[in-house]
């Protein structure tokens, strides 16, 4: 490569050889078919070595590839080039009096990137970002072009793939009628009066609900509802509504935020926390992830709770959110319906490692799977054993890509060949 090139937070700097950018899916082909080693890199919003080549592989960018967003309304359904962010996508389904059904909380990461990692938004009810996705095409090893469809006995592993079955060119997602949504913030909501029965009755008290602390002390911070003007006011008797509007990191400001206090806006301003015109933060953070069985999610917290002591200092913000089961092999939500715990660390790679090393200790009884995309230090094994459709997947990554072209480091340990 003749330029540095890291990921959005700078933690990682790839060493791949060349760094290419096709103008369209012919030109992947061919490069893809005359290359020995092939990784994609996305909006680069991972923190781990997810999209790394190696010093004699191709770190290929899709950003360039025309940006095509076809909506068929007949069908209800938009065809979007992989390299499309979801901020874009959003406002050009929006135009056209459609929606996703989800969105994450950052509006900026790419479409493709987004649900080959497993990606979600929130609620209880609201399953993965891949869920919605319809149809994958990937250019494959031999640079052909593949489509694999929801009536296709591979579909399961085609669309959370971790790249490791070809570079996404394009996906087909599921739309709907537009709707609108507001935010509700409330305050301080203690642990201790999380009753089991209460829990979910919390996380299902809107269409997205997400709780955020920093574990210096018991309970919740800020709590965040994201209700559709077509469904009932939430009721919410357990905190105090919010007097300012909020970030969900203390101290950082709120101008950057999606409106607040209750102020009614379409879809894709509100089920992201973040505006699409701003950049959420400097990158000066880690990140990491689990996603558990959401029936252990009170038990899951008070295991954190237990060790806040060796958290909070290395902390900027936990959030807690809920995602419903989906049938993707490698998804961290395949068949269950999950709770996810989601931290943003502060920028030391050296002080955070020993805590995510902790947290995972505290979780394992849980049966956690990190995020793909995200800091983990959960042993290959480990996580290899908590996905019981790995076989399949295995299967078909030989099946499209024999000679492991998109194979890494990281993919290797999840695949354990």
């Amino acid at each position: 490569m003749t330029e540095t090139i890291t990921n959005w937070a700078g933690n990682i700097t790839f060493t791949a050889k060349e760094l290419q950018r096709p103008y369209s899916v012919g030109a992947i082909g061919a490069l893809v078919a005359g290359s020995a080693k092939v990784r994609v890199l996305g909006s680069g919003h991972s923190f781990n070595g997810i999209a790394e080549p190696g010093p004699e592989g191709v770190l290929l960018s899709i950003a360039d590839l025309p940006p095509v967003i076809d909506i068929d309304r007949a069908a209800r359904t938009v065809r979007v080039s992989g390299g499309v962010r979801y901020a874009e996508l959003a406002r050009a389904v929006y135009a056209h009096g459609f929606a996703l059904p989800n969105m994450a909380s950052l509006p900026h990461i790419s479409v493709a990137g987004s649900v080959t990692t497993g990606t979600h938004g929130s609620g209880v009810g609201n399953g993965s970002l891949a869920t919605s996705v319809r149809e994958v095409e990937l250019v494959t090893a031999d640079g052909s072009v593949v489509s694999v469809g929801r009536d296709d006995p591979r579909f399961g592993g085609a669309v959370t793939s971790l790249g490791a079955l070809g570079v996404v060119t394009a996906l087909t997602l599921d739309l709907e009628p537009s709707f609108d949504v507001e935010q509700h913030l409330f305050t301080e909501l203690p642990l201790e009066g999380l009753e089991p029965g209460m829990f979910g009755a919390v996380m299902a008290s809107a269409y997205s609900v997400s709780l955020f602390t920093d574990w210096r002390a018991p309970g919740f911070r800020q709590v965040w509802l994201k209700r559709r003007t077509d469904q009932p006011l939430p009721d919410f008797p357990w905190a105090a509504p919010a007097t300012e509007k909020l970030h969900p990191v203390p101290g950082m400001p709120a101008v950057n935020c999606t409106e607040q206090f209750g102020v009614p806006g379409p879809w894709h301003e509100r089920l992201p926390h973040f505006r699409a015109e701003f950049t959420p933060s400097s990158g000066a953070e880690l990140q990491s992830e689990y996603l558990l069985a959401r029936e252990h999610a009170l038990d899951a917290l008070h295991a954190i709770d237990a060790i806040r002591g060796t958290v909070a200092p290395v902390l900027q913000t936990c959030e807690v959110r809920t995602v419903a089961a989906d049938e993707q092999w490698l998804s961290p939500s395949y068949g269950r319906d999950t709770v996810a715990l989601h931290f943003t660390w502060i920028e030391d790679t050296a002080a955070v490692l020993p805590v995510v090393r902790r947290l995972e200790e505290a979780l394992d009884a849980f049966d956690p799977r990190p995020h793909w995309g995200k800091v983990f230090a959960m042993p290959a094994d480990v996580v290899r054993a908590r996905y019981p459709r790995l076989e399949g997947f295995r299967a078909l990554a030989r099946e499209l890509d024999p000679g492991r072209k998109f194979t890494n480091a990281f993919v290797q340990d999840i695949l354990g060949e």
